[in-house]
């Protein structure tokens, strides 16, 4: 165990290069939290991490806060301004900063149903997200995808609903990447119980037999929506899995997000350098359910689960140690909420598809000839 990282035997012989630095003008707001690999964090780093944290559960927030506006008293999953079903991410905020710290826009992300955090860390328009997911014309695919189908060609970024169904495309880009002779990467995020899918044992095998340039991140938050990860996966970490593939992989543990960075600056210079693919799994929280709805009657964890708040806690800790002062919290919230709310704000206006273009953005055969 190196810090909250759990080293497997098969990383410990690898060597790992430093990491090639973004060009991109885009790229140079998150270039202060990206560091050679196994360096130590610069302040400056850490205040970007934990500032991509707040927006991150500053959004989830808003949309939580929306989504249940006009769903009472009783609550209909089809009603209201966001109908439908709803996953966010409160509790996983470490994982998308501390992984996508060293990713630029010309790198891709695949995601999954819980994506948002990831789409954020990514540099995702936060209009257009918003938009997207409630349901607008202005949204990244017209208000016809939803938040579980987010398509973004600026930034290379998409989710799905089907478990794993991103890990085989990841392949595809990082095959591509190569291929083309480009240094960029792509980034495969599941979750632990999909772990336990043909793709991803699939995906991993060709991975390594190819020699890609793909980092694979299981965010692991205990539960397969009510089945425990003890209950339905035969290893205790799924970074265990790595060693049957010859595949360097870590396991961080605290959903620490300095841990997660660097357990991620290594793997992402590995892959920019040609070394191959790697596995991070991560013990992220759920702070919330499944799904908004869920009564999560199945957790026996969720009195204790608001004092292991991710975000509170690297408040606290960068506090402690002189990083930062309260004023400088209080202007992060601030400019997170100011820029949420610009992003709802712009959603909430924006019309809605008109029925008479349902077609407009579906291939037909006349279209294709």
């Amino acid at each position: 165990m190196v810090g909250g990282i759990q080293v497997t035997p098969q990383q410990t012989n690898q060597q790992m290069p430093q990491q090639a630095t973004p060009d991109t003008a885009q790229d140079q707001a998150r270039d202060v939290a990206q560091q050679p690999a196994g360096s130590q964090l610069l302040e400056t780093g850490r205040r970007e991490l934990l500032r991509t944290m707040i927006l991150i559960r500053t959004f989830e927030e808003a949309i939580l806060r929306d989504y249940h506006a006009d769903k009472s008293p009783a609550f209909d999953i089809g009603a209201g301004l966001i109908p439908g079903e709803m996953h966010l991410s409160a509790g996983q905020e470490p994982v998308a900063a501390g992984v996508c710290a060293h990713l630029t826009s010309d790198d891709a992300v695949t995601a999954t149903h819980r994506p948002h955090h990831l789409a954020i860390a990514h540099g995702m328009d936060l209009r257009r997200l918003a938009a997207e997911i409630f349901g607008r014309e202005t949204g990244l695919g017209h208000g016809r995808g939803g938040h579980m189908h987010l398509f973004d060609p600026d930034t290379h970024f998409s989710c799905s609903g089907i478990i794993a169904e991103g890990y085989p495309p990841a392949l595809g880009q990082a095959f591509a990447f190569r291929t083309r002779g480009s240094d960029a990467v792509a980034v495969a995020v599941t979750g632990e119980g999909a772990a336990n899918q043909g793709g991803f044992h699939e995906s991993l095998n060709l991975a390594a037999l190819w020699h890609l340039p793909v980092v694979f991140v299981v965010e692991d938050n205990d539960w397969g929506i009510s089945v425990p990860r003890s209950a339905s996966t035969s290893v205790a970490s799924n970074a265990a899995r790595g060693a049957g593939y010859g595949i360097p992989a870590v396991r961080v543990e605290d959903n620490a997000v300095e841990d997660i960075h660097r357990a991620a600056g290594e793997a992402v210079a590995r892959a920019r350098a040609g070394g191959g693919p790697s596995l991070i799994e991560v013990h992220t929280l759920r702070l919330w359910g499944h799904f908004e709805g869920d009564a999560q009657a199945y957790r026996s964890d969720l009195e204790g689960v608001p004092g292991h708040d991710p975000i509170p806690t690297y408040e606290s800790h960068l506090v402690d140690q002189g990083v930062l002062g309260e004023s400088d919290l209080e202007v992060m919230h601030a400019s997170a909420h100011e820029r949420v709310e610009d992003a709802i704000g712009f959603a909430r206006s924006s019309p809605t598809p008109d029925p008479a273009d349902a077609l407009k953005y579906v291939f037909s055969e006349g279209e294709r000839r």
